[in-house]
């Protein structure tokens, strides 16, 4: 195992985002522990196609490596990981050439320098049987196939440098598909049998492909450990209900549990996770959720402060965008006219974050941040709609200008995994 492994047996949370500011928190928050970051990219999000980000994984690359130089963190701290991939994006073509694609998806992000790989073979192929589950020995086959393409990147990545970091793997599905769950629903922890079953049948099919030193590179088992959330609530994590699961753990030194959907947790339940097995936790819609809040307490500020002439009007231009273009929404949430606005402003799964970047919405925020620091509120009115913030400020902790407050409070959802993993 090599020293990857080793970090993530400590443990380590996964930061699920592509937003600027979210990513410049985290590896502020990395900096002030002395700790590495750990930063993923989705296959809908990015791929050699661009994805919805419009990055292939090389661009993504160099885009975190920016915003590390802008921040001055150290990119040698910096852990990319590759999240679901597999053929997903392509799950309507048959397998020849859905598999095709997604093998140059992964060979792609190896090449990139994405040292973590998680690799999704879950899903159902057009030719699939669309009644029957998806057999273990079929998911576990594709995904060797897949891990055959990540090697065969590695390899040709040692002859341009012979110190390039080995990529170690995490295999399993037992999450909803990238984006969130579309509804509320029952969580069921994976049963014991489950995950022994994905194990024995990816370690077969490793060996069928000639893979067994990858084999030793397999760091983590992704299972549902009983959390998820929904729009307006969170379901808890429970050990005794996942004890069954997690004492199975114990048959399979060197591994540990990744585990999805873990925003909104409370540090307690997260801490409980970690000792539990479930050593590397994925957060990403709780962190712009935060930003998001953020954002409204600076547009309350602003309405207190500049005048209606010059004010951004951030909510306004994000919930006009929203309402334009419902194709990232639509499918999510549900109700009367009034209740889908509530959850288009709020809802935990926050489809906010797929606006942030759309030219409108980006200006509007660009413009608010510039209000805001022009204005330079009274440390009174931080209080009113941002007081941990403002007691940081009095204490001399956090500077006041827009984008400080701003990371301040993606920090606060950052403490919640620094205590998890028992961080300083």
């Amino acid at each position: 195992m090599n020293s990857l492994g080793e970090i993530f047996r400590n443990g380590i949370f996964s930061i699920c985002s592509a937003n600027e500011l979210v990513i410049g928190a985290s590896m502020e928050n990395a900096a002030s522990t002395d700790s590495h970051v750990l930063i993923e990219a989705t296959a809908n999000q990015v791929n050699q196609f661009g994805g919805y980000t419009g990055m292939t994984p090389a661009d993504f690359r160099a885009y975190v490596y920016g915003l590390a130089d802008k921040v001055g963190f150290d990119k040698a701290k910096v852990i990319l990981g590759g999240d679901h991939l597999g053929p997903l994006t392509w799950a309507a073509e048959e397998e020849g050439p859905a598999m095709a694609k997604a093998e140059t998806l992964v060979r792609d992000f190896v090449l990139a320098g994405f040292s973590k790989i998680h690799i999704d073979t879950s899903m159902r192929l057009s030719g699939d049987d669309p009644l029957e589950r998806l057999p273990d020995e079929t998911i576990a086959r594709r995904g060797a196939a897949l891990c055959k393409a990540a090697e065969n990147a590695w390899a040709k990545l040692l002859e341009q440098d012979e110190n390039a970091i080995s990529p170690v793997y995490v295999i399993g599905s037992e999450v909803p598909v990238p984006g969130g769950a579309r509804e509320a629903e029952v969580v069921s922890v994976t049963s014991p049998e489950d995950f022994k079953a994905t194990v024995s049948a990816f370690e077969n099919a490793f060996a069928n492909c000639g893979l067994t030193d990858a084999w030793g590179r397999v760091v983590a088992v992704v299972v549902q450990p009983g959390v998820e959330f929904s729009d307006s609530e969170v379901v808890e994590y429970d050990r005794e209900k996942a004890s069954a699961l997690t004492s199975a753990l114990a048959d399979y030194p060197g591994m540990v549990f990744e585990g999805h959907s873990t925003d909104y947790q409370t540090k307690h339940n997260l801490a409980h996770m970690v000792e539990d097995g479930v050593k590397i936790l994925k957060v990403g819609p709780a962190l712009t959720f935060a930003m998001r809040e953020a954002l409204f307490a600076l547009s309350a500020i602003e309405a207190e402060v500049v005048p209606a002439a010059k004010r951004a009007y951030f909510v306004e231009t994000l919930m006009e965008t929203m309402y334009g273009d419902p194709s990232n929404w639509v499918k999510y949430y549900h109700g009367t006219h009034s209740e889908i606005g509530i959850k288009l402003k709020y809802s935990y799964s926050d489809r906010e974050r797929y606006y942030l970047g759309c030219p409108a919405v980006a200006a509007a925020i660009n413009t608010l941040i510039s209000n805001i620091d022009g204005a330079k509120p009274e440390a009174n009115i931080l209080s009113q709609h941002l007081p941990i913030q403002y007691d940081k400020i009095r204490g001399g902790l956090l500077k006041s200008d827009a984008c400080s407050l701003i990371k301040d409070r993606i920090r606060n959802c950052l403490d919640t995994y620094n205590y998890a993993i028992r961080r300083p």
